[in-house]
């Protein structure tokens, strides 16, 4: 798979441009604050219509502008024309000119794996973010998923609102409740068996890329779930039995929104007991096995979209990466200074230079 054209309008501070690009390895070069990351933002939101940075999506679009626009030809067998347009009221899809109705059916479409700088703190985050980048790697590798979670969220807040109306109206039947509850459990249980499928087979991969990497092959990951081996009726019971302190919090303290991943090195924590650089090769290692995934389950080969690393890694680490790396497939790289690229990248590339909002 490759992006073949890339078309940006009124985004961040691109006003309009229009960029192709290379099979292999392209090289985005510009100073901080050039604009060289906005192009493989671009390139991401396109696949999965999100940023991978932490900001508001309002922020996408420019200055005094009232919507963005995203296209881009992408190449697998054939080539198919896709597109994201964000207005402050929300956003729309399109393949080949005809709209995408929900989100979720648009999503997996373009496979893309992202390394940037936010990743590495994966392990020192909140729970919630950590949800969010084993969202991001199911969702393109099972489009229901998408479907699943959004359900499972949507019922979870019609609950937290009854809870809600509960705590103010104690005669309201728990009929209405119950129903919730019911299908919020059918929902939680789609999604959390395909987190613990998914994390199962990253587990038989992950050990492997982290002894590549570090010569220390003990690497796993704990998936916590409230609903960890439990049938339905014993999920219903713990529902019925946190009732009362929901009712008092106004909000669902049980389910998979609570989900969470922990990285262990020789049975350990590696977010109490490992050091940054033991969490950084854990990081790659899950990256890794992200576009092994791909490749198996989708028989497609993902786009690579490697943001701003050479700041935040060593030689040793980038070199590493790129050793694990099939570099025929579509690569893109920002860099501030080339010359930190080695010579042989260098030779094989597509270099792209940012400068105020332009492209050359």
């Amino acid at each position: 798979m490759e992006i073949v054209k890339l078309k940006l309008v009124n985004f961040r501070n691109f006003s309009k441009i229009n960029l192709k690009f290379s099979k292999g390895l392209n090289l985005i070069v510009g100073n901080n604050g050039s604009g060289k990351t906005n192009i493989i933002e671009a390139i991401n939101i396109l696949a999965l219509t999100k940023t991978f940075r932490n900001v508001y999506e309002n922020v996408l679009i420019k200055h005094n502008e009232q919507s963005t626009t995203i296209c881009g030809e992408v190449k697998s067998k054939i080539i198919n024309k896709y597109q994201i347009e964000i207005t402050k009221d929300g956003k729309k899809a399109k393949i080949n000119n005809n709209n995408v109705e929900r989100l979720s059916d648009y999503i997996s479409k373009i496979l893309v794996v992202t390394f940037s700088s936010n990743d590495l703190k994966l392990i020192k985050d909140s729970p919630s973010t950590r949800r969010k980048i084993i969202n991001i790697i199911i969702s393109q590798l099972n489009n229901d998923y998408i479907k699943h979670l959004n359900e499972y969220t949507k019922l979870n807040k019609q609950r937290n609102s009854f809870l809600k109306v509960l705590y103010t109206n104690k005669t309201v039947s728990l009929e209405y409740l119950d129903i919730l509850t019911s299908k919020l459990i059918d929902s939680g249980i789609k999604v959390y068996e395909e987190r613990k499928r998914i994390i199962d087979l990253i587990n038989q991969k992950i050990g492997d890329y982290y002894k590549k990497i570090t010569n220390n092959d003990q690497l796993k990951i704990n998936y916590k779930s409230d609903y960890s081996n439990k049938t339905k009726e014993q999920l219903l019971k713990n529902y019925q039995k946190n009732l009362e302190k929901e009712i008092i919090l106004g909000k669902t303290i049980f389910g998979i929104h609570t989900d969470d991943i922990e990285f262990f090195l020789d049975n350990n924590n590696i977010k109490d007991f490992g050091s940054e650089g033991q969490q950084k090769n854990a990081i790659i290692s899950l990256k890794l096995c992200e576009i092994d995934l791909i490749k198996e389950l989708k028989k497609e080969v993902p786009i690579l979209l490697i943001d701003d690393l050479y700041s935040e890694l060593d030689k040793n680490k980038i070199k590493n990466i790129l050793n694990n790396l099939d570099l025929t497939m579509q690569i893109f790289i920002t860099v501030t200074d080339l010359n930190k690229v080695s010579k042989n990248l260098r030779q094989q590339a597509n270099i792209l230079r940012v400068r105020d909002g332009e492209v050359k």
